[in-house]
């Protein structure tokens, strides 16, 4: 990154910051600043652990716990033990915090609209577009990539998605049970590796490799989930598995897949993946692909 770019990103930033009213301490004239409005949008209907908002909002705990006795305090919040775990703290809001979020929606979108008044209909559409873009992006750049065990609860989860996602794409159906190409140990170290994709927290792709002998590495199980998808997930996924495998010491990486997967075609094309003859006999792949790292 060049200067004049850093320059422009803190440039948007401000112009934001104060468009929207981020640095009143009287946020859309309700009493409070920002900080404590977003937190009772963040709660919501059904309530929220702390752990999870605060991990969510990347907050400080002895910030977030101001905010939250400052809301207590107003009478918007009540803080419970959470049910079954005494060390976990729920939020939920009182009458009055729903009121009062229901109060901060309607301004929200009087100020929205105040930004789009001045435009015109081509113009409006730009700013409508260029937003979707902004946060798509700002969104892709907080995924976090790392190494997690293959039999985790997040694991399973995504696991599972991507398998029931494979049965309803692939022509003659997938069976998970019958499929023992890449078994746990086999994407444990030092066989393989397996990692999460994580987006504020949750867990929303995933992706494996395997080694097949000294110098030779399989990719598996590369997913993600629909909500995630557009962010550029799978290419960190497989880019961390490449950089982890010419860590490891392989000198090649191979996957097959099916011909269903279209874009997983695109994507490893794109990543410098060549298509070769048959190396596997995986009953679900049309398709062999390598890559010299």
């Amino acid at each position: 990154m060049d200067e004049s770019q850093l320059l422009q990103i803190r440039r948007f930033n401000r112009a934001v910051t104060q468009r929207v009213g981020a640095l009143e301490v009287d946020y859309l004239r309700r009493g409070r600043p920002l900080a404590e409005a977003r937190l009772l949008f963040e709660i919501g209907d059904d309530g929220v652990d702390v752990r999870t908002l605060r991990s969510k909002l990347k907050l400080d705990s002895g910030y977030l716990s101001r905010l939250l006795q400052s809301l207590t305090t107003q009478g918007l919040i009540a803080v419970a033990k959470g049910a079954g775990d005494g060390r976990r703290r729920r939020v939920s809001l009182t009458r009055k915090g729903n009121a009062e979020r229901a109060a901060y929606d309607r301004l929200s979108d009087q100020l929205a609209a105040s930004m789009l008044a001045p435009l015109d209909a081509s113009e409006r559409g730009r700013l409508l577009t260029a937003m979707g873009e902004v946060e798509r992006l700002i969104r892709a750049a907080l995924v976090d990539v790392a190494a997690e065990a293959p039999d985790g609860a997040d694991a399973r989860r995504c696991l599972d998605a991507y398998f029931r996602e494979l049965e309803a794409r692939f022509e003659n159906g997938f069976d998970a049970a019958a499929d023992d190409s890449a078994r746990v140990e086999d994407m444990t170290p030092p066989s393989g590796l397996f990692v999460i994709a994580r987006l504020d927290g949750e867990a929303v792709g995933c992706g494996g490799f395997k080694r097949v002998d000294k110098a030779t590495g399989e990719i598996k199980r590369v997913w993600t989930a629909p909500s995630a998808r557009g962010m550029g997930v799978a290419r960190r996924v497989l880019r961390t598995l490449e950089a982890s495998a010419l860590e490891a010491g392989l000198k090649t990486l191979r996957l097959d897949t099916n011909r269903a997967l279209t874009e997983a075609h695109a994507l490893y094309r794109s990543e410098g993946y060549r298509e070769v003859a048959r190396f596997s006999d995986n009953p679900y792949a049309d398709h062999w692909f390598e890559k010299r790292l």
